[in-house]
């Protein structure tokens, strides 16, 4: 279907973000120029195409809806929150993958599907007093659904999060670096937008 990323990149752009995002979730929507690189490249390297795809905490569902698009026999999202996970409903009957994906309502440790690859972008545990230690949480979690992991992390956090990857029994594989914008969303935002340097480890069992 696509023969550029910039085509992909296109299609997720139109994906809304989070229609009102929740401070205690922490949601942060993931760009489309950025999830299309992620996408783009989890295809090339076999981690997509034919495979069960699945994105735990994936809001309005850009790396489900962008998995199938690029060939996912199935491609799975799940969240917590009820609004996130209907806006990704209605953008994947949109743009025609409805039959091949599935969103799921759910707290991620009372998720128990297995998959091929978990593509994810969890909490970044900026607030302390309620995340702290959630991407961890992702992390187990995502090792238990699949073989293949794509997580993202604050950059700084590179060495302790490989770390704790190698603990859990996987190995690092590549480390892609980006700068995610991070716009003004809650009331305690105090600039339009923050740029935070990301890192993204494949890990693999």
């Amino acid at each position: 279907m696509f023969t550029k990323k910039r085509q992909l990149e296109m299609v997720l752009q139109d994906i809304p973000y989070h229609e009102s995002p929740k401070i205690n979730l922490e949601q942060y929507s993931t760009p489309s120029v950025i999830a299309a690189d992620v996408l783009w490249n989890a295809n090339s390297i076999g981690d997509i195409k034919g495979m069960k795809v699945v994105d735990l905490g994936c809001g309005t569902g850009i790396f489900a809806i962008g998995s199938a698009l690029l060939g996912a026999e199935e491609s799975v999202g799940v969240d917590i929150d009820i609004d996130a996970i209907s806006i990704a409903n209605s953008q994947a009957e949109k743009l025609g993958v409805k039959s091949k994906t599935n969103f799921v309502t759910s707290d991620i440790k009372d998720f128990h599907e297995t998959a091929d690859t978990v593509i994810q972008n969890p909490p970044f545990g900026a607030q302390k007093a309620n995340r702290k230690g959630a991407d961890r949480l992702f992390i187990i979690k995502a090792l238990e659904i699949a073989p293949v992991v794509y997580s993202f992390h604050i950059g700084e956090t590179e060495e302790f999060i490989t770390n704790f990857f190698k603990k859990e029994g996987a190995t690092i594989s590549h480390a892609f670096h980006y700068t995610f914008p991070i716009p003004r969303t809650y009331d305690f935002h105090t600039k339009d937008k923050v740029n935070v340097k990301v890192v993204l480890l494949r890990a693999e069992i």
